[in-house]
C-alpha cells in the first residue's frame, strides 16, 4: 500500500498502524469518535459516542457487500445471494475482521466493560468496525470506502462460499445437516389468509427439533427463508 501521511500528534501516532493497514488517511478526531463506546461516554460525561457512525457504516457495508456479490456472482439468484451476504455481514464475521485489524486496543471503554473483557466481545468489535467504516465514508467518500471494504471482506467471502453459503437455502442446510450427522431436514408448513392472498410459515426441523422459522407468499419462499435461518444457526453452533 502507498505510504500514509497524517498530521503528527499523540493521537495520530496511536492510529498510524491502523491507517497503514487500511491504506487511507483519516483525522484522529474522527477515529477517536469511531472508537468511543457508550460506556466510556457515560462514565466520563461526554455526549458523543460511535453509535451514529456505526449506523452509517452498517448501511455502507451492506451496500458494498451486496454490490460485490451481485457483480462477482452473476449466475446466483437472490435465494443464493442472500445467505451468502448473511455469511459476511453478521456479528461473528465482522468481529473476526475487527480482530485482524486489532481494533480492540483502540476502543475507548468504561471501567465496567474493561473488566469484563469488552475489548474482545464480538458485539463491541463488530460495532467498532462498522463505526470505522462510517468514518471512512464520511472523510474519504464511497469509492475509497468500497475499496477498503472489499479488501477487508475478501477472505470472509471466500470462506462463506467454501462453507456452502452460496447454495440455495435448502441445499445449504441439507449439506450442513448431513455433514454433522443429523439426517435430513424436514419442513412443516402452515398457511393463513384467503385463497387469493395466502401467507405461509415454514418451520425447519433437524432431528425432530425446530431450528428456525421463515415466512413467505409461497411454500417455497417460506421454506427457503426457514432453511437460510436454520443454516446460520446450526453453522454458528458447529464453530
Amino acid at each position: 500500500m502507498a505510504p500514509i501521511t497524517v498530521a503528527k500528534s499523540s493521537r495520530s501516532n496511536l492510529y498510524d498502524q491502523l491507517l497503514k493497514q487500511l491504506g487511507v488517511e483519516l483525522s484522529p478526531q474522527l477515529l477517536e469518535l469511531a472508537f468511543t463506546h457508550r460506556s466510556f461516554a457515560y462514565e466520563t460525561g461526554i455526549t458523543t459516542t460511535n453509535e451514529r457512525l456505526e449506523f452509517l457504516g452498517d448501511a455502507v457495508l451492506g451496500l458494498v457487500v451486496t454490490e460485490e456479490l451481485y457483480l462477482k456472482y452473476p449466475d446466483l439468484d437472490e435465494s443464493r445471494l442472500s445467505p451468502l451476504r448473511s455469511g459476511i455481514v453478521n456479528m461473528r464475521a465482522l468481529a473476526d475482521i475487527a480482530r485482524s485489524l486489532e481494533l480492540g486496543k483502540y476502543i475507548r471503554l468504561g471501567k465496567g466493560e474493561e473488566v469484563t473483557n469488552g475489548r474482545d466481545k464480538n458485539s463491541l468489535l463488530a460495532d467498532a468496525l462498522e463505526a470505522l467504516i462510517g468514518a471512512i465514508y464520511l472523510e474519504r467518500g464511497f469509492s475509497q470506502s468500497a475499496e477498503v471494504i472489499r479488501a477487508l471482506i475478501r477472505e470472509t467471502l471466500d470462506s462463506a462460499m467454501a462453507k456452502g453459503a452460496g447454495l440455495d437455502g435448502k441445499t445449504a442446510l441439507q449439506e450442513l445437516v448431513a455433514a454433522i450427522g443429523k439426517g435430513v431436514p424436514e419442513y412443516q408448513i402452515t398457511e393463513t389468509g384467503p385463497d387469493h392472498d395466502k401467507s405461509f410459515t415454514a418451520s425447519a426441523l433437524v432431528a425432530g427439533e425446530v431450528i428456525a422459522e421463515g415466512s413467505g407468499k409461497s411454500k417455497r419462499e417460506a421454506e427457503q427463508s426457514a432453511a437460510r435461518a436454520a443454516f446460520e444457526i446450526l453453522h454458528n453452533r458447529s464453530e
